[in-house]
């Protein structure tokens, strides 16, 4: 089973990691203003800053604040302040057994998704592909917080995931399925084929979301999960957005899913509002879920958060 993080409560404490490229100053105390105003403390890690062409600092240095804050005792919930590259890096410097035993909310997507799920996978811990620290501001949409502070906030199951109502699911391939969701990003996923850190997909519900790419490498990326198996592992399929993905060859997103994803024959559900949408689902990584694409819905069985006590 899983473990679950405390839930986080008002008056506690969010450490802010940078862990793949830099963010801006501005972002960084626009979030952390728009969090201390909501009721939270905060922390920077010490590389918050660091800035070394695309990345914030080396591997070691990355993964030695994302250690520092799993030890701090104060630290309730961790967020890292965005994505970028180069979070794949920090895993094989991590302390798995260290973070399986003090267990704590960490949320991100894009190249965060790497980490959710190496956590998931070799701590046991249950992640969150939610709202990151440059979410954190007057722009994002009330649905966003929504969906993050009912994940990570409450020891009850999400329960059924409600999209916008202008974006309904798509139930594409009928199957009822129950099982753990992993995945999240599938360039950054791509970049774990063939190492220690890969997803593990079977017996899983598999996510798989993009942003700002030619349909042409999504096409070739979802050849590789293929043959790499983690399709024929799987027992679900749920494909996000691919928001900014330019037709290639005359050929769409909606043409990729058509051709190559629903011969698979998997249950397979899309329109997913995920991780680089307008709109963003709080999906937790490794929660038992259900996919029903006969009545078109997605389900968070089990609880994500423990009930916290003071």
């Amino acid at each position: 089973m899983p473990i679950k993080p405390f839930a986080l409560q008002r008056g506690d404490t969010i450490g802010i990691v940078t862990l793949g490229s830099p963010p801006e100053r501005n972002e960084v105390e626009t979030g952390v203003k728009m969090l201390e105003d909501m009721g939270f403390n905060t922390i920077l890690s010490r590389n918050v800053y660091a800035r070394d062409g695309f990345l914030a600092g080396t591997e070691q240095e990355r993964a030695m604040d994302l250690m520092h804050m799993f030890a701090n005792p104060q630290v309730k919930m961790i967020l890292p302040s965005r994505g970028g590259v180069g979070v794949a890096g920090i895993l094989p410097y991590l302390d798995y057994s260290f973070i399986q035993r003090n267990a704590k909310i960490i949320s991100g997507y894009s190249d965060m998704t790497v980490l959710l799920n190496a956590l998931y996978q070799f701590a046991h811990l249950t992640t969150f592909q939610s709202l990151m620290l440059v979410d954190f501001n007057p722009n994002t949409p009330n649905y966003n917080f929504n969906q993050f502070f009912s994940a990570v906030s409450s020891s009850t199951p999400i329960g059924q995931i409600q999209t916008p109502p202008d974006i309904p699911l798509k139930s594409r391939i009928p199957g009822n399925v129950t099982g753990p969701i992993v995945g999240g990003n599938l360039t950054s996923l791509i970049g774990t084929i063939g190492t220690p850190f890969e997803i593990d997909t079977r017996g899983k519900i598999l996510l798989l979301e993009d942003t700002h790419e030619p349909i042409n490498t999504i096409f070739r990326y979802i050849e590789q999960l293929r043959m790499s198996g983690k399709f024929r592992d799987c027992i679900g399929i749920i494909m996000g957005e691919c928001t900014e993905c330019d037709e290639s060859y005359g050929k769409t997103y909606e043409d990729l899913i058509n051709e190559f994803i629903v011969p698979l024959g998997k249950p397979l559900m899309t329109n997913l509002t995920t991780a680089h949408g307008t709109y963003k689902t709080a999906i937790p990584i490794g929660a038992m879920v259900n996919l029903n694409t006969f009545n078109n819905t997605l389900t968070v069985l089990s609880p994500t958060t423990t009930p916290s006590f003071y």
